[in-house]
Order: C-alpha cells, then structure tokens, then sequence
C-alpha cells in the first residue's frame, strides 16, 4: 500500500490487517508512555486547506505517538490565499523532506491528484476531500463497530469482520464523504447497509449502490439495526432547499429522544448511535441520544488515534518491525 486514498482501493484482508494493527496502537494509548520509535526520523505534514479539528489533531497525535516529527500547515495565512497552486506548496513539502502528506482539501480527487504526480516522492493520506472520501473516518468507524459487534458475539475482535453487522447511515447522504468511504468499506468487511434520508439528499445514482435505501427512520429501525450512524447536515454545502426547515428534519430525520426511548423501550441494547463529528445537537441528534451509554462519539474520537497511528505505520514503515514490541 503506496497511499491511502480511497476505501474502494481496500480489501478485505487489507482493511483487518489495519484494524487488527490498530488494536496494537490503541493498546500503547493505556500505557505510561503513550509513544513508540517506529517513526523516530520521519516527517508527517498536515497539509489542511479545509477548516479541522478532530481529524487534523488526530492525525498530530498518531505521527507524535510514533515519535515523527509533524509540520502543520494551514492554508489559511499561507502562500496558498497568495494565490499558490498545489503543484508549488507540494514541491516545497518535497524540498523540505516530507516523508508523509496527509491532505484535507475543498476539491473532491485533490490527493489522488497529488498521489499521482511526480510532484512529491512520498505517500499521501486523504483526510477529506471535497464530497467524495474520508478513508481514515471509515476506518476508525469500522474498528468502532468491529470492537462492539465481537462483544456482542462474544468472541475476539482481532482477525474478524463485520459479517452479518445491520448499519443504518443516516441524514445528509449527498454531501457526505463519510457515508461514501463507510458504504465501500462496510460492504468489503461484510455488513448490511442501509442508507436513510430524504431523497433530496440522495446522490444521483445512489440507487445503484450495494445498499438498502429508505426515506423513513423510524421503519428502518423498526426493522431492527446494530447500528447507526447519524452524518451531520452540511449547511455551508447547500446552496438550495433540500428540506423545508430546521424542526421538519429533526422531526422525521433526526435521533432525538422520542426514538431513543423508543430503542430503549424495544430493549435493543446492543444497538449502538453513532457520529462523526462535529454533531448538529438538536438537529440530527438530540443532547440525550449523543450523551447516552448508547453513544460511541467519544470511543469513535479515541479510535481515531489508534487507526491513524496503523495507517502511518503502515505507509511509512510496513512490517519492518512489530509495533507493539518496541
């Protein structure tokens, strides 16, 4: 694996090795010292031309766990709103001898332009971009589920899939690169997909995806689900109507606490709610649904770290050497 650009570039065997790594990582993270040499010597730059919180620090605190050095750079206050192009800040990271690129940008095939160039000799991480994919989200996602679904079966996580696991996605489909990444990566680890909002908020062409697609919550989990996954709705993407109001969508489209009490009332105890960051509180979840021993946000943040820190090992050391052993 050169980069990771895409979830769609994974397989099966290629997604359990990550996670199965990541199940090392996220053990040094309850350690006394939070860090391994793995990638003493290396460079990590965070090339961010979209605003990021949990991603960009998350991405910090994997390169610093492994003992990288890290460059943040932001393209607001850089040579970029001088009018930059990608080309030029990509062969100034090269000068200065990046050995990782790990690139958030508005421009949906952005790094799997900068992957494909000769511009920067070095792999390329796709952090988001535009509204096509969040590879690392998926993956943090993934081992969230995974984690969950070998407890309920009652059986050890490492090695195994998501055969048989129900995960509902669920609001602002059309602008998410999370729901994209996630479906691709869900679908090769053996989960069912059901993709839930209204169809305003349906891509063209969704309709020929390896997924179930319904405009009706409450009959999806109704039908019973082991998870879902609540997408935040992207105001600053919509630049038309795609439902009448704030309070409709919450209404028909939103976890708030009427459904949670209705999950709880079904005993469904092992579905979990989940969410990417950041949450909508009142709009696409309610306080009492993303604050409930249901919630896994916080697990999803914490797990973030552990997927990064495999994706980084991965690209920039391979199995020279046994993460958990140094």
């Amino acid at each position: 694996m050169k980069h990771l650009l895409s979830t769609l570039d994974l397989s099966r065997a290629d997604a359990i090795r990550i996670l199965d790594i990541a199940e090392e990582m996220a053990a040094v993270g309850h350690r006394e010292v939070k860090k391994l040499p793995a990638l003493r010597g290396r460079t990590v730059v965070n090339l961010f031309f979209e605003d990021s919180t949990r991603t960009r620090i998350s991405f910090e605190a994997a390169a610093k766990r492994l003992s990288a050095d890290v460059i943040n750079f932001a393209a607001k206050g850089s040579s970029v709103s001088k009018g930059e192009s990608l080309k030029d800040t990509a062969q100034t990271l090269e000068a200065i001898g990046a050995d990782a690129v790990v690139i958030r940008h508005w421009a949906s095939g952005a790094p799997a332009r900068l992957a494909a160039t000769d511009w920067i000799d070095a792999p390329v991480i796709n952090a988001g971009d535009g509204t096509h994919e969040h590879p690392t989200q998926a993956l943090l996602d993934a081992f969230t589920l995974r984690t969950h679904w070998a407890k309920v079966r009652g059986i050890q996580s490492s090695g195994t899939d998501l055969t048989g696991m129900r995960v509902s996605i669920v609001g602002d489909i059309l602008h998410s690169r999370v729901a994209r990444s996630n479906l691709w990566l869900l679908r090769t680890l053996g989960a069912e997909v059901t993709m839930v909002a209204p169809p305003t908020l349906l891509p063209v062409g969704s309709g020929s995806w390896p997924c179930k697609i319904s405009y009706d919550l409450d009959a999806t989990l109704a039908a019973g689900t082991d998870a879902v996954m609540m997408l935040r709705v992207q105001g600053e993407r919509m630049h038309a109507a795609f439902f009448p109001n704030a309070r409709e969508y919450s209404r028909r489209w939103g976890f708030d606490d009427a459904r949670l009490a209705t999950l709880d009332a079904a005993d469904s105890a092992a579905t979990i709610i989940m969410h990417p960051g950041p949450m909508n509180r009142g709009l696409e979840i309610s306080s009492g649904a993303a604050d409930s021993p249901r919630s896994t946000v916080l697990a999803q943040v914490s797990n973030g770290v552990a997927v990064r820190m495999a994706v980084l090992y991965l690209l920039l050391s391979g199995d020279q050497q046994r993460p958990a052993g140094n």
